[in-house]
Parts: structure tokens; C-alpha cells; sequence
């Protein structure tokens, strides 16, 4: 009988060889570009870089693990609010003085921010900076590259599409393609249209697999569940006219139909994206 530590081991090392496999399977399958192009999908755009908030690249790692916090993105959002010039009591709603402290140490360490005179407040060293929108984006994207080994693409325009929009996500896992529309605000500023124009997208772009991603820890079954049970009802079945329902997984994740998933940055975004995947390809 195994261990508990020859068990962790053996974990660790199945998940490495699922990491190699997955590597190798995704250099035999088509590029993202050719699964896009067999869609009648042209790129125009993609990955904008006006108001995205990046350190150096030696800085990058440190970045993205600072961001699988939920408490540093609420800083960061604050952060951008008050880019003009802020002190620390002025971003301190989400987390103690102290981590605030700890929070804003690292963003003059990987230049960020600055300070404005001995006294003074901080300031946004990049100005201006619309929205946290672009930046959650590119992180997202990192996540699919760094933990699921996947080609991903963010802040994408298309030439000529029925949907129009822009999708802010795209990642082709294995051969499969992923779409993801990723919101920054929280569930009471999100609205009706929103939710069809995202389904209007995904009949549009056909992917394999839709995920609507919100960045809250909030309960999704308050309001966006059941905009999109409204939105549905709309809809109806191409065959039944019935609308498919929006199940449950576990805790804040849900789905609809076979390839649609509503899912929230509560404990982990990317536990949240593994459970997804493998309700999928288990599915599958």
C-alpha cells in the first residue's frame, strides 16, 4: 500500500505527463488560426495593449501570481480608479492595512506606480488607464497557457462577423476551441443585453466549448443565473422549443446544454476552468 508521500508523488508525477501529452498533442493538432479559419473567422484584431497593465518581464511570474489573488485584483481595480493619485487608506477596502501595505510595496518594486514627493500620494506610472478589463483578459489567457499548456488569445476583433463584438477570449484545448467572455464588473452591472449578445457570439463562433466568466466571489444564481434562464426562455430549442436548463455543478459553477458553463472566480479561477475542462472531456 502506498503512502500518503508516494501518493502526492505519484500525482505530481501523472499530472506532469498529462502537462507533456497535452503539450505534444497541441504541436500534432491545427494552430488556433487554422481552427478559426475553418469557422470562416479572420482575424482583424487581437490583444490590444493601450490599457493593459503590465511590469517587465522579469517581473511577469511574480505579477501572475500576485493576480491568482481575488484581494490583489479588487486592490488593482481601486488602483486604476484613483490612478491620479491615491494614499493607502484610499485602497484598502478589500484587505487589511497590512497586505494593502504589502500590495503596494510590490507594485513600486515592479514599477507600476510611483510616488509623488516624500508625502505624497502613489500614482499609476502608465496613465491613463480605462478599465482592469484588458489586463484580467491577458491573465486569463496566461492561465491557459501556463496551466492547461493551450495556444490562447485575448481581445479579439474578427472581420465581417453576424455577432459583431469583440471576444475576449479564445484558447484551443487539444483540438477543441474554447470561448470565453470575461467580465470585470460585478454581477448588478451586468445586463440583459450582454448576455444575449453573448450567445449570439457563441452561435457565431461554434466553439466546442463557451464560458462566462465573472471575477467575483459573489453568488451567481442571485441575478446572472437567471439572466440567462430569461435569455434561454427567449431562445427556446431548435427542436423542443423547450429551453435546456441551467444545472448546478457545484457551488458557483453552472451549465446549460453540452457546452455552455457560467462560472466565478470563488476559491480558485483555475480550479474553476479545471472542473469545466473536465466535466467536458469527461462528458466527451
Amino acid at each position: 500500500m502506498m503512502s500518503e508521500d508516494e501518493l502526492r508523488d505519484e500525482i505530481l508525477s501523472l499530472k506532469a505527463e498529462i502537462k507533456r501529452l497535452r503539450k505534444s498533442l497541441t504541436e500534432l493538432t491545427p494552430p488556433l488560426s487554422a481552427l478559426l479559419r475553418r469557422r470562416g473567422f479572420s482575424i482583424f484584431k487581437k490583444e490590444p495593449l493601450d490599457d493593459l497593465l503590465l511590469p517587465g518581464k522579469r517581473y511577469i511570474d511574480d505579477y501572475c501570481r500576485f493576480l491568482n489573488k481575488y484581494s490583489f485584483r479588487l486592490f488593482l481595480r481601486d488602483v486604476i480608479k484613483r490612478q491620479e493619485g491615491f494614499m493607502i487608506e484610499d485602497v484598502t477596502r478589500y484587505s487589511t492595512r497590512e497586505v494593502t501595505g504589502d500590495y503596494i510595496q510590490f507594485l513600486l518594486k515592479i514599477r507600476l506606480i510611483e510616488k509623488v514627493g516624500r508625502g505624497g500620494p502613489y500614482r499609476l506610472k502608465k496613465r491613463p488607464v480605462k478599465s482592469f478589463g484588458p489586463t484580467l483578459e491577458w491573465f486569463l489567457a496566461e492561465i491557459f497557457k501556463r496551466e492547461f499548456e493551450a495556444e490562447a488569445i485575448w481581445g479579439i476583433k474578427f472581420k465581417r462577423t453576424a455577432a459583431g463584438g469583440d471576444y475576449d477570449l479564445i484558447a484551443k484545448i487539444d483540438s477543441s476551441l474554447l470561448y470565453m467572455e470575461v467580465k470585470s464588473s460585478p454581477p448588478k452591472q451586468i445586463y440583459a443585453n450582454e448576455i444575449s449578445a453573448y450567445f449570439d457570439r457563441v452561435l457565431d463562433l461554434r466553439p466546442e466549448i463557451a464560458v462566462f466568466f465573472m471575477d467575483t466571489e459573489l453568488r451567481m444564481k442571485d441575478k446572472i443565473v437567471p439572466m440567462f434562464e430569461d435569455e434561454l426562455r427567449k431562445r427556446g430549442s431548435p427542436l423542443s422549443g423547450e429551453p435546456p436548463p441551467v444545472k448546478r455543478i457545484e457551488k458557483e459553477l453552472f451549465q446549460t446544454g453540452d457546452k455552455i458553463f457560467i462560472i466565478n472566480a470563488k476559491a480558485s479561477i483555475v480550479n474553476n476552468i479545471e472542473k469545466v475542462l473536465s466535466r467536458y472531456f469527461r462528458r466527451s
